[in-house]
Formats: C-alpha cells, structure tokens, sequence
C-alpha cells in the first residue's frame, strides 16, 4: 500500500444504501476495492467475493443504479456516488419484488451468487420494465454453478409483473 496523507481527515465521503459514510485514512486506501470496504470496513457481508476478477458477479452491486462489479472497482471511483447493496435491496415496506419473487420460484440451490444475481436483476429492472428473455439473458452475466438461470429468468419476469402491479396501483 502507499503511504497514506498524513492525520485522520476524511478521505472518502460514500452513500452506501442511502446512508452518508465517511471512510478515513486509517480505514482504507482509496485503491482499496468496493468489495473489501463494504466486507471488512463496514461489515456489510451479503456481497459476496467469488472470482476477485470481476468474472462471477458474486460481488455484484449497483452504483447510480448500474451493475457493478465490486472486487474490482476501487473505491475512489465510487467517491460521490449511490451505491446500493443487498442490505439496502429491500424498502421500508418489506422485500422487493425481486426478493419475493425469488422465494416464490424457488431460485437459491446453495445461494452463494444469489446477492450478487438478484442486484444485477433489480439494474436490468430499474431499466428496463418489462425485460424479454433476450434482454434477461443479455443482463445477467452472473454465473450459477447450481445452474438456477430458468429459475431466474421466471422470477424476473414475475417481479416485473409485481412491479407493474405496483406502479398502476400507485397511479389510480
């Protein structure tokens, strides 16, 4: 690691599930990947490390609302921006739809990706309200070696439908 600057100002200020977080000298580098800072600094342990070369999606959350691999992404490019883990996932109301729609159809075998999948998922939805299977297939590039892909694409679809619901619900 490189020397650091000198006394105990702050050197990252982050907004990490809506929350200002301000990491300073003595607690992290701003080399330092995303995934480290959210596992060992603050102890938000449902990103999960798989590949540590951005291959697995294991690591996977949003940062302004994209898919972001995090065992490669360092923290001074997150510096300023809203980053969204799978602590943050769910809303004051209960699990996201996506959430719901996981249990519903069944998704997790051995579940080690599934924090990684279901943040890529809840990106491609906050993009793209009613994704197609090519669109599906396209967005997660997530890797499941339990194999549940027909699952997720199911439960995508199913919380895009949840989601509408919603949004119509909301309107009338």
């Amino acid at each position: 690691m490189p020397p650091r600057h000198g006394g105990n100002e702050p050197t990252m200020n982050l907004t990490i599930n809506g929350q200002n977080v301000v990491l300073d000298d003595a607690q992290i580098d701003p080399r330092m990947p995303l995934l480290w800072a959210l596992r060992d600094v603050l102890q938000l342990t449902g990103t999960k490390y798989g590949c540590g070369v951005a291959a697995c999606g294991a690591c996977t959350v949003q940062v302004d609302g994209a898919a972001v691999r995090s065992c490669l992404t360092p923290l001074s490019a997150v510096q300023g921006k809203a980053i969204r883990t799978i602590e943050g996932l769910a809303g004051p109301t209960g699990p996201h739809p996506l959430q719901q729609a996981w249990v519903e159809h069944q998704v997790p075998q051995c579940g080690y990706c599934q924090s990684g999948m279901l943040m890529a998922a809840a990106a491609l939805l906050e993009a793209n309200r009613e994704p197609s299977d090519a669109d599906i297939d396209a967005a997660m590039t997530n890797l499941c070696r339990c194999g549940s892909y027909p699952r997720v694409r199911t439960a995508i679809k199913a919380a895009a439908r949840q989601l509408a619901q919603r949004r119509r619900a909301a309107r009338s």
